[in-house]
């Protein structure tokens, strides 16, 4: 498209796609909204047409990521024959999601550059993909798979190890652990996730949520 040829909502979708691909090519730093402009090919005050600022594109971009998450974690728990293997599915979700969209991966959990507290649509955006997998170890609780008294704290858990292993891979480590071992990033995130089933009948982890300090 040319810079005359936009309508008004192509017009956004196509700064968020231009802002998406600067993440992904050169980093957050580089987004401003002068530079996306150049980018998506349009003239330098048109992305404040839909956003007043820097803050406000990267809060859109971040919900859409958080979007595109959620579902992508409400498919693979649907796809899943029982609720402990969800969760085994939801994880390896996650750091997929991480591994094939790393530019929505870094902003979403920067909120000092999208500001959720500012941006009710990204917050909101945010907890529903967490809501996926708080459901689905729900359904374990009410399978019998998992103590009612261990739900949050499990979830939490599962959450963290997710979220490790796809930092953890994005930044390369894992492909350097790998290798010591003589295997790759993919069979070290395998063996990890594929342990879930037997950390819920093991009954490990803390029974309870302990206060911070």
């Amino acid at each position: 498209m040319t810079r005359t040829s936009y309508h008004h909502g192509a017009l956004r979708e196509a700064l968020l796609a231009a802002c998406l691909r600067l993440i992904e090519t050169e980093g957050i730093a580089a987004v401003s909204l002068r530079r996306v402009a150049r980018e998506a090919g349009v003239s330098s005050g048109a992305p404040y047409h839909h956003f007043a600022d820097r803050a406000a594109l990267l809060a859109d971009l971040a919900t859409q990521g958080f979007r595109l998450l959620t579902d992508q974690l409400t498919t693979a728990r649907s796809t899943a024959d029982s609720p402990t293997t969800a969760l085994v599915a939801l994880e390896q979700c996650y750091v997929r999601f991480a591994r094939d969209q790393p530019g929505y991966f870094r902003l979403m959990f920067r909120p000092e550059l999208s500001q959720p507290e500012k941006h009710p649509d990204t917050r909101a955006a945010g907890e529903a993909a967490f809501g996926v997998l708080a459901d689905a170890v729900a359904a374990c609780v009410a399978a019998g798979d998992l103590a009612p008294e261990r739900a949050e704290p499990t979830t939490l858990t599962l959450w963290a190890l997710g979220h490790g292993l796809a930092s953890l891979w994005l930044d390369g480590q894992l492909d350097k652990r790998g290798s010591l071992f003589g295997t790759t990033a993919t069979a070290l995130v395998d063996s990890v996730i594929d342990g879930i089933p037997g950390f819920l009948d093991t009954g490990t982890g803390p029974p309870r949520t302990l206060p911070l300090r």
